[in-house]
């Protein structure tokens, strides 16, 4: 793993996912974004699966065409029983031996790369969403679908926490709507695919995942606030630094990710994250204070021209449904996920992203 990943927390994820895991036992699965932050550690998790878990292997098809991958995706793993292809979803895959589940998880993520590009993001989850579907439909496979919290847009304060049937507050003209958009278009081409040819689809909602693996020049929250700590600059908050958040560390994350796919009620979409502590983000550096080496710095910025400022001012999940009908519990307290995150990136980052 080269370490980009921490063992402990892989050993971790295995040693939750249960019973239910062994439906898995000599299937094949394909995923979607194999290289991105998410990706790598169904990779990593499978792998461990494989060796000592499941009596028979699970045979995995990894895709990802690589432009954002970084230096931490770009080296693949030699996994038994596991393949991957450098492919681009927006163009159709065929693959003739028989599929059990599609894990689509590819997609441009991050703020500044959605920011940079717009017409590709909305590609990768409406037209590579498209042929996944169809490559489900056509193996009779269990489709996942990775959408976003970014979905309910800047909610009513009325709905916060977001449950799944909050319809939410989003624009289809600004600088994120490209992934906004996007994603509930993919959650409806899953309605309709489900609904109208009796797919079987799931969507996953996460919401602000974080954990060792992220890329430095990610620019998202953590991993920006991680880098500059390292640089010894003083860490920059965008807008008021009022705006509130909940984290979720990727143990609990991965979890509940592997619960979707294996005990999700097809056609239901799940909000998969951690409800507390919803915090805003001069809390948030308060609580790094408290596992730093030394002081930290911060500063309120304006929201530079590479990142899109309409962001929304809170968010945070309800995860009732998936409590009750996945049997998901996130156990991660939000101050031992920071000190796991900032001892890995102390190690990892330069400084410089």
């Amino acid at each position: 793993m080269k370490n980009f990943l921490l063992i402990s927390d892989i050993e971790e994820i295995v040693g939750r996912l249960g019973d239910d895991i062994n439906d898995f036992s000599g299937k094949t699965i394909l995923l979607t974004g194999g290289r991105g932050f998410l990706g790598r550690y169904f990779m990593e998790v499978i792998g461990v699966l494989n060796s000592r878990v499941l009596e028979k292997p699970v045979t995995l098809i990894a895709l990802d065409n690589l432009i954002t991958a970084g230096k931490e995706g770009a080296h693949i793993p030699n996994l038994p029983n596991v393949k991957f292809f450098n492919h681009n979803v927006i163009q159709p895959f065929n693959f003739d031996h028989p599929i059990d589940y599609i894990i689509h998880a590819a997609g441009i993520a991050s703020p500044f790369y959605y920011r940079a590009y717009p017409l590709e993001t909305l590609e990768v989850s409406i037209t590579g969403t498209r042929h996944m579907l169809e490559l489900a439909e056509k193996h009779k496979a269990k489709f996942t679908f990775f959408s976003s919290s970014e979905i309910y847009g800047d909610p009513d304060p009325k709905h916060v926490p977001m449950a799944e049937s909050y319809r939410g507050n989003v624009s289809c003209q600004g600088p994120r709507a490209c992934y906004d958009e996007s994603k509930r278009v993919g959650e409806t081409l899953c309605y309709i695919f489900h609904n109208n040819n009796g797919t079987r689809t799931n969507t996953i909602r996460p919401f602000n995942v974080y954990g060792p693996g992220m890329q430095e020049a990610d620019y998202r929250v953590l991993p920006n606030f991680a880098s500059r700590i390292k640089g010894g600059v003083p860490l920059h908050i965008y807008g008021t630094g009022n705006q509130t958040r909940t984290f979720c560390y990727i143990t609990d994350a991965i979890v509940g990710f592997f619960l979707v796919v294996l005990k999700g009620i097809p056609g239901e979409a799940y909000n998969i994250g951690n409800p507390n502590p919803e915090i805003s983000m001069v809390n948030l550096v308060e609580r790094i204070e408290k596992i730093a080496p030394g002081p930290i710095r911060y500063e309120l910025v304006e929201y530079p021209d590479s990142y899109p400022g309409d962001e929304p001012s809170r968010r945070a999940p309800d995860i009732r449904k998936a409590r009750l009908q996945l049997g998901y519990n996130p156990l991660v307290e939000l101050n031992d996920g920071l000190k796991r995150f900032f001892n890995w990136s102390t190690e990892f980052y330069t400084g410089q992203p």
